[in-house]
């Protein structure tokens, strides 16, 4: 049975609205093999002309089609079907900077928090700016929601603004992007500098305070200005230095890692020279995970939840609303201090 004899048949089923009929017009004749994928649907005139509804009836179903990743339009070619997952209510592109420890768990939650009905496909741009462009332009009209963690660099804008604000959804980093645009994103700055006003007590215990910073990496700028503020305001003893340097351990100084890397190496460290964590040297890292809880006694963490970052950016998308939510950082205490 054609397309159009399957959507004349669902003109019968009083239940459903116009735009619904040709939507599961579309579905039925899919799921029996009458369209495939690469094949082109009918020109939004043909289907006003054979079917007899508006013209924006077709286009809203047409629109339906390709939010569910069924359908991908071609620029003055028309509408081609480019999955047969008929079963999915919506495809998500979620694009990452890596496939950290971090971001994994906010992968874990997301996907959980949607359940089945929805397929995510993941892409990382590893904060490069020509991988992100070419990323996003391969990606570019072939999903119905785009999950985006950008990277701090203005000349991706115009890429971003390019979807439109109900379908474009910026998490972890905070990106200015005008009002209509969704964002559910971290603050740095005032939250790290509050969680070491927090730990104040704990720091003046360590001679010299270190922070591991790398302005050339996708480290986030406003943990190094939220340090700078606090080792100035409280009179701390502290510098900033770009990596560890294995083997440069000094008994009496609290060491923030930012790079699980450095805390690694400096944990490794700590271990052969038998030095006491929380004693002899302190250390304080970004970023929690569940190694962290327990890795030498518990490691204390400036953290975001990224569960709960990932669960609101979920129910976002299934409740299909506008967030404009900060989320500040959490003090995990541990026995490093």
């Amino acid at each position: 049975m054609s397309l159009l004899h399957i959507i004349h048949r669902l003109k019968e089923v009083n239940t459903l609205t116009k735009h619904e009929q040709l939507v599961q017009g579309v579905l039925e004749a899919l799921n029996t093999g009458e369209l495939s994928v690469g094949d082109k649907l009918p020109s939004i005139n043909k289907m006003v002309g054979d079917v007899g509804y508006a013209r924006k009836t077709i286009v809203k179903a047409y629109e339906e089609l390709k939010e569910r990743g069924l359908v991908e339009s071609k620029k003055l070619k028309g509408y081609f079907i480019i999955s047969d997952e008929t079963k999915v209510t919506l495809r998500i592109a979620l694009l990452l900077f890596s496939f950290q420890r971090f971001q994994e768990e906010f992968y874990n939650a997301f996907r959980k928090e949607l359940g089945k009905r929805y397929q995510i496909d993941v892409f990382f741009h590893h904060n490069n700016v020509s991988v992100f462009e070419t990323i996003f332009n391969n990606i570019k009209g072939k999903y119905g929601m785009y999950v985006v963690a950008p990277m701090p660099d203005l000349s991706i804008r115009p890429l971003l603004e390019s979807i439109e604000p109900q379908k474009l959804l910026i998490v972890d980093r905070y990106f200015p992007m005008p009002d209509p645009y969704s964002y559910i994103s971290q603050e740095f700055e005032e939250s790290t500098f509050d969680k070491l006003v927090e730990l104040l007590p704990k720091i003046k215990k360590y001679g010299q305070f270190v922070l591991f910073f790398t302005h050339s990496r996708d480290y986030p700028e406003g943990i190094y200005k939220a340090f700078q503020k606090f080792i100035s305001e409280y009179g701390i003893d502290g510098r900033v230095e770009e990596d560890y340097e294995a083997g440069s351990l000094k008994k009496g100084t609290l060491y923030f890692c930012i790079s699980d890397t450095s805390l690694w190496e400096l944990l490794r460290d700590c271990h052969n020279s038998n030095m006491v964590i929380g004693e002899d040297i302190g250390i304080l890292s970004h970023n929690d995970h569940v190694v962290k809880e327990i890795a030498f006694g518990g490691i204390t963490t400036i953290s975001t939840d990224f569960k709960d970052m990932a669960t609101m950016a979920a129910q976002h998308i299934k409740n299909n609303v506008v967030s404009q939510v900060v989320v500040t950082s959490k003090l995990f205490k541990r026995n490093s201090l």
